[in-house]
Protein backbone atom coordinates (compact mmCIF):
# COMPACT_ATOMS: atom_id res chain seq x y z
CA UNK A 1 0.00 0.00 0.00
CA UNK A 2 1.43 3.42 -0.80
CA UNK A 3 2.43 5.61 2.08
CA UNK A 4 -0.21 8.27 1.64
CA UNK A 5 -3.01 6.07 1.23
CA UNK A 6 -1.72 3.82 4.72
CA UNK A 7 -1.22 7.30 6.68
CA UNK A 8 -4.64 8.83 5.52
CA UNK A 9 -6.21 5.39 6.40
CA UNK A 10 -5.00 5.61 10.35
CA UNK A 11 -5.91 9.06 10.32
CA UNK A 12 -9.54 8.19 9.77
CA UNK A 13 -9.22 4.75 11.93
CA UNK A 14 -7.77 7.05 14.77
CA UNK A 15 -10.30 9.84 13.90
CA UNK A 16 -13.39 7.17 14.31
CA UNK A 17 -11.54 5.35 17.92
CA UNK A 18 -11.42 8.96 19.04
CA UNK A 19 -14.94 9.03 18.74
CA UNK A 20 -15.41 5.93 20.13
CA UNK A 21 -13.46 6.35 23.36
CA UNK A 22 -15.58 9.66 24.16
CA UNK A 23 -17.71 7.49 26.11
CA UNK A 24 -15.08 4.58 27.94
CA UNK A 25 -15.20 5.65 31.69
CA UNK A 26 -12.31 5.30 33.98
CA UNK A 27 -12.70 1.79 35.09
CA UNK A 28 -12.29 0.48 31.41
CA UNK A 29 -9.45 2.40 30.55
CA UNK A 30 -7.95 1.53 33.98
CA UNK A 31 -8.27 -2.29 33.21
CA UNK A 32 -6.54 -1.81 29.38
CA UNK A 33 -3.66 0.16 30.96
CA UNK A 34 -2.90 -3.14 33.92
CA UNK A 35 -3.25 -5.50 30.96
CA UNK A 36 -0.80 -3.79 29.16
CA UNK A 37 1.91 -3.96 32.36
CA UNK A 38 1.08 -7.06 32.29
CA UNK A 39 1.73 -8.22 28.72
CA UNK A 40 4.71 -6.28 28.56
CA UNK A 41 6.02 -7.75 31.96
CA UNK A 42 4.51 -11.42 29.80
CA UNK A 43 6.29 -10.71 26.99
CA UNK A 44 9.89 -9.37 27.96
CA UNK A 45 11.91 -11.76 25.62
CA UNK A 46 9.73 -11.27 22.51
CA UNK A 47 10.44 -7.38 23.35
CA UNK A 48 14.71 -7.45 23.55
CA UNK A 49 14.29 -9.70 20.39
CA UNK A 50 13.04 -7.09 18.73
CA UNK A 51 15.14 -4.75 20.60
CA UNK A 52 18.35 -6.32 19.77
CA UNK A 53 17.55 -5.74 15.70
CA UNK A 54 17.46 -2.08 16.34
CA UNK A 55 20.27 -2.08 17.98
CA UNK A 56 21.81 -4.10 15.58
CA UNK A 57 21.13 -1.67 13.37
CA UNK A 58 22.05 1.00 15.16
CA UNK A 59 26.01 -0.31 15.58
CA UNK A 60 26.09 -1.22 11.73
CA UNK A 61 24.93 2.75 11.09
CA UNK A 62 27.58 3.72 13.30
CA UNK A 63 25.26 5.86 15.63
CA UNK A 64 27.04 7.13 19.05
CA UNK A 65 27.28 4.92 22.19
CA UNK A 66 24.63 7.71 23.87
CA UNK A 67 22.37 7.02 21.33
CA UNK A 68 22.43 3.40 21.40
CA UNK A 69 21.82 3.66 24.70
CA UNK A 70 19.26 5.69 24.51
CA UNK A 71 17.34 2.62 22.24
CA UNK A 72 18.40 -0.14 24.41
CA UNK A 73 15.09 -2.28 26.23
CA UNK A 74 16.50 -4.54 28.47
CA UNK A 75 14.66 -6.44 32.00
CA UNK A 76 15.40 -3.14 34.04
CA UNK A 77 13.81 -0.53 31.49
CA UNK A 78 10.62 -3.23 30.84
CA UNK A 79 9.93 -3.53 34.17
CA UNK A 80 9.85 0.37 34.52
CA UNK A 81 7.52 0.83 31.52
CA UNK A 82 5.32 -1.53 33.50
CA UNK A 83 5.95 0.43 36.67
CA UNK A 84 4.63 3.15 34.80
CA UNK A 85 1.55 2.43 33.23
CA UNK A 86 0.12 1.44 36.75
CA UNK A 87 1.39 5.09 37.77
CA UNK A 88 -0.87 6.41 35.29
CA UNK A 89 -4.06 4.19 36.71
CA UNK A 90 -3.47 5.72 40.11
CA UNK A 91 -3.95 9.28 38.33
CA UNK A 92 -7.22 10.87 38.31
CA UNK A 93 -8.87 10.57 35.40
CA UNK A 94 -9.32 14.42 34.08
CA UNK A 95 -12.59 13.39 31.44
CA UNK A 96 -15.89 14.87 32.30
CA UNK A 97 -14.82 17.38 35.20
CA UNK A 98 -16.73 19.83 35.29
CA UNK A 99 -14.08 22.77 36.54
CA UNK A 100 -16.49 25.56 37.38
CA UNK A 101 -20.58 26.29 36.94
CA UNK A 102 -22.05 29.86 37.05
CA UNK A 103 -26.01 30.83 36.89
CA UNK A 104 -27.10 33.77 34.36
CA UNK A 105 -29.69 36.15 35.66
CA UNK A 106 -32.22 33.99 33.08
CA UNK A 107 -31.95 30.64 34.79
CA UNK A 108 -29.50 28.95 32.82
CA UNK A 109 -26.68 27.08 34.46
CA UNK A 110 -22.94 27.13 32.80
CA UNK A 111 -20.38 25.10 33.43
CA UNK A 112 -17.08 24.07 32.03
CA UNK A 113 -16.42 20.23 30.96
CA UNK A 114 -13.04 18.38 30.31
CA UNK A 115 -12.81 16.84 27.44
CA UNK A 116 -10.07 14.96 25.11
CA UNK A 117 -8.42 16.71 22.33
CA UNK A 118 -9.66 14.08 19.81
CA UNK A 119 -6.25 12.41 17.87
CA UNK A 120 -2.87 13.06 18.49
CA UNK A 121 -0.03 12.81 16.37
CA UNK A 122 3.13 11.88 18.53
CA UNK A 123 6.18 11.97 16.70
CA UNK A 124 9.60 11.47 18.64
CA UNK A 125 12.66 10.13 18.15
CA UNK A 126 15.46 7.28 20.02
CA UNK A 127 13.73 5.88 22.94
CA UNK A 128 11.29 3.40 22.29
CA UNK A 129 10.07 3.37 25.92
CA UNK A 130 8.36 6.50 25.05
CA UNK A 131 5.71 4.57 22.76
CA UNK A 132 4.71 3.42 26.10
CA UNK A 133 4.55 6.10 28.05
CA UNK A 134 2.34 8.27 25.43
CA UNK A 135 0.20 5.97 24.92
CA UNK A 136 -0.61 5.19 28.46
CA UNK A 137 -1.18 9.09 28.68
CA UNK A 138 -3.32 9.71 25.69
CA UNK A 139 -5.37 6.61 26.22
CA UNK A 140 -6.00 7.77 30.04
CA UNK A 141 -7.13 10.82 29.01
CA UNK A 142 -9.44 9.97 25.96
CA UNK A 143 -7.50 10.53 23.18
CA UNK A 144 -6.30 7.87 20.26
CA UNK A 145 -2.87 9.17 19.20
CA UNK A 146 -0.80 8.00 16.09
CA UNK A 147 2.88 6.94 17.18
CA UNK A 148 5.50 7.83 14.58
CA UNK A 149 9.18 6.65 16.01
CA UNK A 150 12.40 7.32 14.93
CA UNK A 151 13.42 5.02 12.04
CA UNK A 152 16.42 3.67 14.74
CA UNK A 153 13.72 2.12 17.00
CA UNK A 154 11.22 0.76 14.54
CA UNK A 155 11.50 -3.08 15.57
CA UNK A 156 10.95 -1.95 19.29
CA UNK A 157 8.10 0.76 18.57
CA UNK A 158 5.98 -2.02 15.97
CA UNK A 159 6.38 -4.68 19.21
CA UNK A 160 5.31 -2.47 21.80
CA UNK A 161 2.55 -1.56 19.57
CA UNK A 162 1.11 -4.62 18.85
CA UNK A 163 1.37 -5.58 22.93
CA UNK A 164 -0.46 -1.99 23.61
CA UNK A 165 -3.23 -3.07 20.87
CA UNK A 166 -3.86 -6.46 21.86
CA UNK A 167 -4.24 -5.39 25.42
CA UNK A 168 -6.86 -2.85 24.16
CA UNK A 169 -8.72 -5.72 22.67
CA UNK A 170 -8.85 -7.57 25.60
CA UNK A 171 -10.22 -4.80 27.60
CA UNK A 172 -12.82 -4.07 25.07
CA UNK A 173 -11.50 -0.80 22.97
CA UNK A 174 -11.22 0.11 19.97
CA UNK A 175 -7.92 -1.00 18.49
CA UNK A 176 -7.15 1.62 16.46
CA UNK A 177 -6.89 4.29 19.58
CA UNK A 178 -3.13 3.29 19.44
CA UNK A 179 -1.58 2.74 16.51
CA UNK A 180 2.08 2.98 15.64
CA UNK A 181 3.52 4.25 12.03
CA UNK A 182 4.88 0.94 10.95
CA UNK A 183 7.38 2.78 8.44
CA UNK A 184 10.53 4.08 8.18
CA UNK A 185 9.54 6.12 5.22
CA UNK A 186 10.41 9.63 6.00
CA UNK A 187 7.46 11.22 3.63
CA UNK A 188 5.36 9.28 6.34
CA UNK A 189 5.75 12.20 8.73
CA UNK A 190 4.51 15.02 6.43
CA UNK A 191 1.95 13.27 5.16
CA UNK A 192 0.80 13.04 8.67
CA UNK A 193 1.42 17.12 9.48
CA UNK A 194 -1.23 17.31 6.57
CA UNK A 195 -3.90 15.55 8.07
CA UNK A 196 -5.71 18.32 9.53
CA UNK A 197 -9.11 17.23 9.14
CA UNK A 198 -8.19 13.75 11.46
CA UNK A 199 -5.46 15.01 14.11
CA UNK A 200 -6.14 16.91 16.48
CA UNK A 201 -3.19 18.01 17.93
CA UNK A 202 1.06 17.29 17.24
CA UNK A 203 3.24 16.80 19.86
CA UNK A 204 7.19 16.63 18.40
CA UNK A 205 9.79 15.10 21.49
CA UNK A 206 13.02 15.24 20.47
CA UNK A 207 15.62 17.37 19.02
CA UNK A 208 15.57 21.06 17.90
CA UNK A 209 16.22 19.93 14.36
CA UNK A 210 13.12 17.38 14.33
CA UNK A 211 11.17 19.91 16.43
CA UNK A 212 11.76 22.59 13.90
CA UNK A 213 11.18 20.60 10.79
CA UNK A 214 7.75 19.79 12.40
CA UNK A 215 6.57 23.14 13.40
CA UNK A 216 7.71 24.10 9.89
CA UNK A 217 5.66 21.68 7.78
CA UNK A 218 2.59 20.81 10.05
CA UNK A 219 -0.78 22.43 8.93
CA UNK A 220 -1.87 21.11 12.56
CA UNK A 221 -1.55 22.68 15.90
CA UNK A 222 1.69 22.22 17.45
CA UNK A 223 2.83 22.18 21.16
CA UNK A 224 6.81 22.07 21.17
CA UNK A 225 9.75 23.43 22.47
CA UNK A 226 13.00 24.07 20.54
CA UNK A 227 15.50 23.88 23.40
CA UNK A 228 16.01 24.41 27.33
CA UNK A 229 18.45 27.32 27.79
CA UNK A 230 17.14 27.33 31.37
CA UNK A 231 19.17 30.26 34.03
CA UNK A 232 19.83 29.98 37.53
CA UNK A 233 20.28 33.81 39.05
CA UNK A 234 21.78 33.69 42.20
CA UNK A 235 21.07 37.66 43.51
CA UNK A 236 22.79 39.71 46.07
CA UNK A 237 22.22 38.54 49.68
CA UNK A 238 22.15 35.03 48.55
CA UNK A 239 22.33 32.14 51.03
CA UNK A 240 25.78 31.52 48.95
CA UNK A 241 25.74 27.74 50.52
CA UNK A 242 22.30 27.28 49.26
CA UNK A 243 22.89 28.49 46.09
CA UNK A 244 26.54 26.23 45.55
CA UNK A 245 23.95 23.38 45.93
CA UNK A 246 21.36 24.78 43.77
CA UNK A 247 23.44 25.50 40.71
CA UNK A 248 25.51 22.18 40.88
CA UNK A 249 22.40 20.09 41.01
CA UNK A 250 21.14 22.09 37.98
CA UNK A 251 24.08 21.76 36.02
CA UNK A 252 25.86 18.51 36.60
CA UNK A 253 22.86 15.93 38.00
CA UNK A 254 21.83 15.21 34.64
CA UNK A 255 23.42 17.93 31.63
CA UNK A 256 21.84 16.01 28.88
CA UNK A 257 17.89 16.91 29.66
CA UNK A 258 16.52 20.08 29.02
CA UNK A 259 16.03 21.42 31.87
CA UNK A 260 19.50 21.65 32.91
CA UNK A 261 20.95 25.12 34.00
CA UNK A 262 22.88 26.42 30.52
CA UNK A 263 23.49 29.71 31.93
CA UNK A 264 24.64 30.67 35.74
CA UNK A 265 23.87 34.73 36.50
CA UNK A 266 25.85 35.83 39.09
CA UNK A 267 25.49 39.41 41.16
CA UNK A 268 28.41 41.65 40.95
CA UNK A 269 28.36 42.01 44.90
CA UNK A 270 28.32 38.22 45.75
CA UNK A 271 30.49 37.30 42.68
CA UNK A 272 34.00 37.66 44.47
CA UNK A 273 32.68 35.42 47.11
CA UNK A 274 30.78 32.93 45.02
CA UNK A 275 32.45 32.54 41.58
CA UNK A 276 35.91 30.60 42.48
CA UNK A 277 35.46 28.34 45.04
CA UNK A 278 31.53 27.32 42.89
CA UNK A 279 33.93 26.97 39.66
CA UNK A 280 36.30 25.03 41.88
CA UNK A 281 33.53 22.65 42.65
CA UNK A 282 32.44 22.70 38.98
CA UNK A 283 35.34 21.74 37.41
CA UNK A 284 36.29 19.32 39.86
CA UNK A 285 33.06 17.50 38.27
CA UNK A 286 34.64 18.06 34.53
CA UNK A 287 32.12 21.14 34.32
CA UNK A 288 33.72 24.10 31.30
CA UNK A 289 33.41 27.41 32.11
CA UNK A 290 32.76 29.63 29.96
CA UNK A 291 32.00 33.43 30.92
CA UNK A 292 31.99 37.27 30.56
CA UNK A 293 35.08 39.34 30.88
CA UNK A 294 34.38 39.62 34.69
CA UNK A 295 34.15 35.93 34.88
CA UNK A 296 37.29 34.81 34.07
CA UNK A 297 39.12 37.46 36.13
CA UNK A 298 37.70 35.52 38.63
CA UNK A 299 37.75 32.15 37.72
CA UNK A 300 41.13 30.43 36.99
CA UNK A 301 40.59 27.94 33.85
CA UNK A 302 37.44 29.57 32.55
CA UNK A 303 37.46 30.56 29.03
CA UNK A 304 35.98 33.54 27.42
CA UNK A 305 32.47 33.28 26.34
CA UNK A 306 31.64 33.34 22.70
CA UNK A 307 28.17 35.53 21.71
CA UNK A 308 27.03 32.39 20.47
CA UNK A 309 27.08 30.71 24.17
CA UNK A 310 24.06 32.42 26.08
CA UNK A 311 21.82 31.05 23.58
CA UNK A 312 23.39 27.49 23.35
CA UNK A 313 21.77 24.76 24.76
CA UNK A 314 25.22 22.50 25.58
CA UNK A 315 23.15 19.31 27.04
CA UNK A 316 27.02 18.74 28.24
CA UNK A 317 29.15 19.17 30.55
CA UNK A 318 29.70 23.26 29.55
CA UNK A 319 28.27 26.29 31.43
CA UNK A 320 28.60 29.68 30.35
CA UNK A 321 29.19 32.12 33.38
CA UNK A 322 28.09 36.46 33.44
CA UNK A 323 28.26 38.77 35.89
CA UNK A 324 25.59 41.06 36.20
CA UNK A 325 24.89 44.52 38.04
CA UNK A 326 21.42 43.38 39.13
CA UNK A 327 18.17 42.13 38.60
CA UNK A 328 17.53 44.63 35.76
CA UNK A 329 20.23 43.07 34.11
CA UNK A 330 19.71 39.60 35.32
CA UNK A 331 16.35 39.66 33.79
CA UNK A 332 17.01 41.73 30.32
CA UNK A 333 19.92 38.67 30.04
CA UNK A 334 17.04 36.14 30.04
CA UNK A 335 14.35 37.64 28.08
CA UNK A 336 17.37 38.27 25.24
CA UNK A 337 18.73 34.70 25.75
CA UNK A 338 16.15 32.25 27.17
CA UNK A 339 13.98 29.78 25.46
CA UNK A 340 11.33 30.23 27.88
CA UNK A 341 11.64 26.76 29.35
CA UNK A 342 12.78 27.24 32.94
CA UNK A 343 14.36 29.90 35.32
CA UNK A 344 15.14 30.18 38.70
CA UNK A 345 16.22 32.85 41.39
CA UNK A 346 18.29 32.04 44.50
CA UNK A 347 17.34 34.56 46.97
CA UNK A 348 16.47 35.49 50.87
CA UNK A 349 14.64 39.01 49.47
CA UNK A 350 10.82 38.39 48.77
CA UNK A 351 9.85 41.18 46.72
CA UNK A 352 12.77 40.24 44.61
CA UNK A 353 11.55 36.78 44.73
CA UNK A 354 7.83 37.85 43.84
CA UNK A 355 9.61 39.91 40.87
CA UNK A 356 11.37 37.38 39.47
CA UNK A 357 8.53 34.79 39.32
CA UNK A 358 6.31 37.91 38.00
CA UNK A 359 8.48 39.05 35.13
CA UNK A 360 10.12 36.24 33.74
CA UNK A 361 8.11 34.32 30.91
CA UNK A 362 9.37 31.11 30.98
CA UNK A 363 6.99 27.69 31.57
CA UNK A 364 8.38 27.17 35.12
CA UNK A 365 9.81 29.87 37.58
CA UNK A 366 11.36 29.02 40.95
CA UNK A 367 12.47 30.29 44.02
CA UNK A 368 15.30 28.74 45.79
CA UNK A 369 15.36 25.59 43.97
CA UNK A 370 16.77 23.30 40.89
CA UNK A 371 15.53 24.06 37.49
CA UNK A 372 15.63 20.06 36.93
CA UNK A 373 12.58 20.32 38.81
CA UNK A 374 10.46 21.10 35.82
CA UNK A 375 8.91 17.81 35.02
CA UNK A 376 5.65 16.68 35.17
CA UNK A 377 6.34 13.78 38.01
CA UNK A 378 8.16 16.61 39.92
CA UNK A 379 5.58 18.71 39.95
CA UNK A 380 2.99 16.40 41.04
CA UNK A 381 1.21 15.69 37.70
CA UNK A 382 2.18 12.37 37.98
CA UNK A 383 3.74 12.08 34.73
CA UNK A 384 4.04 14.25 31.36
CA UNK A 385 3.81 13.71 27.71
CA UNK A 386 6.42 16.67 27.42
CA UNK A 387 7.13 20.31 27.71
CA UNK A 388 5.36 22.98 25.92
CA UNK A 389 6.99 26.27 25.81
CA UNK A 390 4.61 27.70 23.13
CA UNK A 391 1.49 29.24 25.08
CA UNK A 392 -1.33 27.53 23.53
CA UNK A 393 -3.18 25.18 24.88
CA UNK A 394 -0.59 23.99 27.48
CA UNK A 395 2.51 25.82 29.14
CA UNK A 396 5.14 23.71 31.03
CA UNK A 397 4.99 20.12 31.51
CA UNK A 398 2.30 18.42 29.93
CA UNK A 399 0.11 15.81 32.21
CA UNK A 400 -3.17 14.24 31.87
CA UNK A 401 -5.08 17.54 31.94
CA UNK A 402 -3.22 19.19 29.54
CA UNK A 403 -4.00 15.91 26.98
CA UNK A 404 -7.78 17.59 27.62
CA UNK A 405 -9.50 20.69 26.73
CA UNK A 406 -12.52 22.41 27.87
CA UNK A 407 -16.12 22.37 26.38
CA UNK A 408 -18.78 24.73 27.66
CA UNK A 409 -22.20 22.88 28.83
CA UNK A 410 -25.45 24.64 29.67
CA UNK A 411 -28.62 23.68 31.54
CA UNK A 412 -31.68 25.45 30.71
CA UNK A 413 -34.89 24.64 31.62
CA UNK A 414 -36.99 26.25 28.46
CA UNK A 415 -35.62 29.68 27.78
CA UNK A 416 -34.92 31.21 24.73
CA UNK A 417 -33.15 34.13 23.75
CA UNK A 418 -34.96 37.35 22.79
Amino acid sequence: MPVKDMIQGMGRDAKDAARQMRRVGRIQKDAALGLMAERLLEKEELIKKENEKDIAGAKASGLSSAMIDRLILDSKTIRAMAAGLREVVALPDPVGEVTRMWKRPNGLLVGRMRIPLGVIGFIYESRPNVTVEAASLCLKSGNAVILKGGSEAIHSNLVLGDLLRESLVQAGLPDKAIQVIPTTDREAVKILLGLEEAVDLIIPRGGEGLIRFVTEHSRIPVLRHYKGVCHTYVDEGADLAMASEICFNAKVQRPGVCNAMETMLVHESVAPAFLPSMAQRFQRAGVEIRGCPRTVALVSGAKAAQSADWATEFLDLILAVRVVSGMDEALDHIETYGSNHTETIVTQDYDRAQRFLSEVDSSVVLVNASTRFNDGNQLGLGAEIGISTCKLHAFGPMGLEELTTRKFIVYGHGQVRN
